[in-house]
């Protein structure tokens, strides 16, 4: 079979041989009943790194988010979000369909913020005629990008003088911790709420961890079993996540210069744009008029190297898997690609 390099997520990494030992010694009981060890053992540790006073492991981060706007936010309700988070584009509206909460819409800038003013001017005062403001919710990282610690700590303190709640969607909290050379829990300490992935760039099979004060975990509990979430002896799927924690986290510098390498040499080929990478994930474009971001991604694929076309541009993410010799082949792929497209830039 010819090669094939998978960059379109962090989510198609396959678990190391030190999980799939982990999963088959794991210590298992009915997690609905409290009674998994290894659930247990893994919901500790979580709250023990991100400052937290408990956790709660869940089978996904799109219930994660799902379960903590449920337990934030009453029917009618609302929640402030970015248009651009995964809450909002990803997640089938699953906080409407299924929560009964209205969700009031900023844009992200460029950096994945939200604008401080636009938030304060978003938020309904106790009115009649509007929805009550419940929430805000962050996302870190945003489409790659660290959301600088000084501007969760203001967000943090706007939520604290309106009585609001604030959340955070970090599916790739690690990450960003990595890029700011801090420790996940200088994160979360400005945070009520965090959730975050083991299915990503850590590797797990299937996975994420909501954080937060004992009594949201509890009211949090109560959700996860309503949408289906109580998964029996789910210590197999525990088993992955402590490894991950204990083992994985360390290696995600791995993945961002992997991701650095690539967008120098991307930057290199002519006929492609690097828009920017900060962690572990490239976004780039064409730079040839004639050949457009989602007809270059086919000619990519053609070539062996699968990305994601995306409204910021060409996505490539690295991740657990992927070597500095897989990066470089793929720069051999997309100069391919353009050479194929267009023989003069042979």
């Amino acid at each position: 079979m010819p090669t094939s390099i998978d960059l379109r997520s962090d989510t198609v990494t396959k678990p190391p041989q030190s999980m799939r030992e982990a999963m088959l010694k794991a210590e298992v009981g009915d997690d609905v009943f409290g009674e998994d060890p290894t659930v247990n053992n893994l919901e500790e540790l979580a709250a023990e790194l991100t400052g937290k006073e408990s956790s709660l492991f869940v089978s996904s981060g799109t219930m994660g988010n799902l379960v903590s706007l449920l337990s934030h936010c009453g029917r009618g309700d609302e929640a402030i979000i970015g248009n651009q988070s995964h809450i909002h584009i990803h997640e089938q509206g699953g906080v409407a369909a299924l929560g009964s909460i209205h969700t009031r819409i900023l844009q992200n800038a460029n950096d994945g913020t939200l604008n401080l003013q636009e938030i304060e001017q978003a938020i309904n005062e106790d009115d009649l005629h509007c929805a009550r403001t419940r929430l805000i919710a962050l996302e870190n990282t945003w489409h790659g990008r660290t959301l600088p610690l000084s501007y969760i700590s203001s967000v943090s303190a706007l939520a604290a003088r309106h009585g609001l709640a604030l959340h955070m969607d970090g599916a790739r909290i690690f990450n960003a911790a990595v890029t700011l050379a801090l420790p996940v829990k200088a994160i979360a300490e400005h945070v009520d709420t965090l959730q975050f992935c083991l299915s990503k760039g850590l590797a797990c099979p299937a996975g994420s961890i909501i954080c937060g004060s004992k009594d949201f975990i509890a009211k949090a509990r109560r959700y996860r079993k309503a949408v289906g979430g109580g998964m029996r002896q789910s210590g197999f799927l525990a088993a992955c996540g402590i490894v991950a924690l204990t083992t994985m986290v360390s290696r995600l510098n791995e993945d961002h210069t992997n991701a650095q390498r690539l967008a120098t040499g991307l930057a290199a080929i002519d006929g492609i744009k690097v828009r920017y990478c900060e962690t572990n994930m490239v976004f780039f474009s064409s730079a040839l008029p004639q050949l457009s971001d989602r007809e270059l991604v086919k000619l990519l694929a053609a070539e062996g190297l699968l990305c994601f076309d995306e409204p910021l541009g060409i996505r490539a993410v690295t991740h657990y898997g992927i070597s500095e010799a897989d990066i470089d082949l793929a720069l051999d792929m997309v100069s391919k690609a353009i050479s194929k497209h267009d023989p003069v830039r042979r």
